[in-house]
């Protein structure tokens, strides 16, 4: 099952462990019950502190339970974690066999005192880049906290479970039987989720920080540069991030990044975060930004207002809080969003196997999706708005030759049509003939580009037509003294290599602007302070 490099490699991870474990697999006669046996035989000999067992009786076969022997920690997986969750089966043995995690003392020990009982159940798959976070979370705390379990199910293994629990996007994670989220979770999320005071003692301590010389707002590829040139002219900068590595982390192929030929989102973001990390960088992670308070003098403080009440305060902001998925925005996206209707194919495409869906958009992310499931789902409908596919030619030949694609164009999608459930079909309207049309289908993949995060600036900066946020050469604002980078401005070509320019430059923007201040002004606005 594990090639010899794999092994190696595995071999000596698995010398981080302290405490014995033991691998309790549940297997039935199937194939990939064997794949799974394979498996376990191929880790089982790298340490001499793991033993096999085959006589575990879950429910679910194939799966396995990873435990500390002679205790009731332990994890579970239901399917064989290869792909993107080959990490979360390393990490699973080295947490259980004792080894330290890399999560904050502060946040293991609000795990640790969680109250109650708590069962997670998280449906995941293979190829979704986003699930491992989820998955490792959770892990982590039923490592730290005998009354939290986890399992993470591989709902293409298990479809009639993803089916009859009607789960149509991953992660999707139920607590206690009950449906508790879906999408990407930090420990910290699943954390705050469960300690209900924990808003109220995080916003007191920020509310405790002293202003920062740099306020960088967002934690993309933008944020994180800024962060680093600032740093590096020895001044003081904080990073306010809803999540660290933005946009990124749901990008799963980078092919286009100077110097190296592919990488993968989230192996980008956990570098860029790494690489923050070795500044003297206040990195304050889910922390979404919902007003800004410009300075009233030059020099003076700019404020920005936390959705958990808080109030952080720079003599100069850096707004990188990037771009999301736009939404088509017609009756039954909402009703029916990850019940049929998703913005990943990566993530999402296993779970419609065998399925009839719909990609909206024509661009390259439409075609690169539309290419991309129509390996897995059983009929993909392409529907483009104008009246021709706008994706490199390359892309379109290649889409030409697959046969279980349909591509329509001058239609414009006016419903997800639904049963209450889940999502059944879907109309549009041929912009040439007039004529309503419906298209029967079970899922619904929108690919029509982005929207930027500036809700929470209107009334305060500039914004352009599309609401981005206006900057100079420079990367400065409207306002004096705050600065822009990123896919949230109205720079041209949304792209990882330019956000990280852009953050640069506007951080050296920022420090000019610093160094030209009258002292007396900043001396006098943080007295005040």
């Amino acid at each position: 099952m594990l090639d010899a490099d794999l092994k190696t490699q595995l071999q000596a991870y698995l010398e981080k462990v302290v405490h014995p474990i033991e691998l309790l697999a549940s297997l039935d006669n199937s194939e990939k019950s064997q794949e799974l046996k394979a498996l376990l035989e191929d880790i089982a000999p790298l340490s001499d502190k793991i033993t096999l067992r085959l006589d575990g009786n879950d429910a679910r076969r194939p799966s396995f339970a990873i435990n500390r022997t002679g205790t009731d920690v332990g994890v579970s997986f239901a399917g064989i974690p290869m792909g993107h969750e080959f990490t979360s089966l390393v990490l699973a043995l080295l947490q259980v066999g004792g080894h330290p995690s890399k999560a904050t003392q502060e946040v293991i020990e609000q795990v640790r005192n969680l109250e109650g009982e708590f069962r997670f159940e998280t449906f995941m798959s293979l190829s979704c880049h986003s699930c491992p976070d989820t998955v490792q979370a959770l892990n982590l705390m039923s490592v730290l906290n005998p009354n939290i379990k986890h399992v993470a199910v591989d709902g293409a293994l298990f479809q009639d479970e993803v089916n009859e629990r009607q789960v149509m996007a991953v992660p999707t994670v139920f607590l206690n039987g009950e449906f508790f989220d879906t999408g990407r979770m930090a420990i910290e999320q699943i954390a705050a989720r469960l300690d209900t005071n924990a808003g109220e003692r995080a916003a007191g301590r920020l509310n405790k920080k002293a202003p920062f010389d740099v306020l960088v707002v967002g934690g993309g590829p933008a944020g994180a540069s800024a962060a680093i040139y600032a740093a590096r002219k020895g001044i003081r900068t904080g990073v306010a991030a809803e999540r660290f590595g933005g946009q990124v982390l749901d990008t799963m192929a980078i092919e286009n990044f100077i110097s190296a030929p592919y990488t993968e989102g989230p192996q980008l973001a956990a570098s860029l975060e790494q690489h923050v990390h070795e500044y003297d960088v206040d990195v304050m992670n889910l922390q979404r930004a919902e007003k800004l308070i410009p300075a009233t003098t030059e020099g003076g403080l700019h404020q920005v207002v936390l959705a958990n009440g808080a109030t952080l305060k720079a003599k100069a902001l850096i707004l990188s809080t990037g771009a999301r998925w736009r939404n088509m925005n017609v009756p039954g996206e909402q009703e029916y969003r990850n019940k049929g209707v998703t913005y990943c194919p990566h993530c999402d495409g296993p779970l419609f196997k065998g399925k009839r869906v719909a990609v909206i958009g024509g661009g390259n992310s439409g075609v690169e999706a539309a290419i991309d499931l129509a390996g897995i789902v059983g009929h993909v409908t392409l529907i483009e708005f104008d009246g021709k596919l706008r994706a490199d030619e390359v892309l379109q030949r290649k889409l030409r030759s697959l046969p279980n694609v349909d591509v329509i164009v001058s239609a414009q999608t006016t419903e997800v049509q639904g049963d209450g459930q889940k999502v059944i079909g879907l109309a549009y309207t041929d912009r040439t003939s007039g004529e309503s049309r419906h298209v029967a289908l079970e899922g619904v993949f929108v690919q029509i580009g982005l929207l930027p995060n500036t809700d929470w600036l209107k009334g305060t900066v500039q914004l352009s037509p599309r609401g981005e946020i206006e900057v100079d050469a420079r990367g400065e604002t409207s306002v004096p003294g705050v600065f822009a980078a990123g896919d949230v401005t109205t720079v041209p070509y949304k792209q990882i290599v330019i956000a990280m320019g852009e953050g640069s430059k506007a951080s050296l923007s920022a420090f000019d602007y610093l160094i030209r201040l009258p002292v007396e002004e900043t001396e006098k606005e943080s007295a005040v302070a």
